[in-house]
């Protein structure tokens, strides 16, 4: 009979579990890249707001201020949200890591499990053979004490006549 694993249903939802999870943290990730994409985005905007400020008619240069501190302020926000952005992406990741923790755990039961298993098949086919190999002894001594009685019979036979 071959080996059935007790709680394979188990062990294939964690599995699963783990394989969302997995998904969860590469969309963090992915979010991560993101804001840092758009903090790259306002870091060059400003580098461009401040040329052409050294260019412009001395009358704009009041907007030019505004539109830089505007600049900032979004800056700050998007640096906020790329801490938050990284706190998820490590909540994340502890996920990850406790579901193959709990993956590991099963599959390393399954293997244990499976081990025993075949242990237990080879003392059921040793006790078998044992038990073949001691008929086969018993039926062979039978034949041999079958053949000396047939011998001796032989022999009283032939020393009767």
């Amino acid at each position: 009979m071959p080996f059935r694993y007790r709680l394979q249903r188990i062990l294939d939802f964690r599995i699963r579990k783990k394989d969302e999870q997995l998904q969860n943290v590469i969309r963090a990730q992915n979010e991560v890249l993101r804001i840092e994409g758009l903090i790259e985005q306002n870091n060059q905007d400003i580098s461009a707001t401040r040329i052409n400020m050294r260019k412009a008619d001395p009358m704009m240069l009041d907007s030019y201020d505004k539109f830089l501190k505007s600049l900032y302020d979004k800056g700050e926000q998007l640096e906020a949200m790329h801490q938050d952005a990284l706190q998820a992406l490590e909540v994340e990741k502890q996920k990850l890591i406790e579901c193959e923790k709990e993956v590991k755990v099963l599959e390393k039961h399954k293997e244990r499990a499976k081990e025993l298993y075949l242990e237990e098949e080879r003392q059921i086919e040793n006790k078998t053979l044992s038990e073949v190999a001691v008929q086969k002894y018993y039926a062979r001594n039978l034949e041999k004490i079958e053949q000396q009685l047939k011998e001796e019979e032989l022999k009283l036979l032939n020393e009767e006549e």
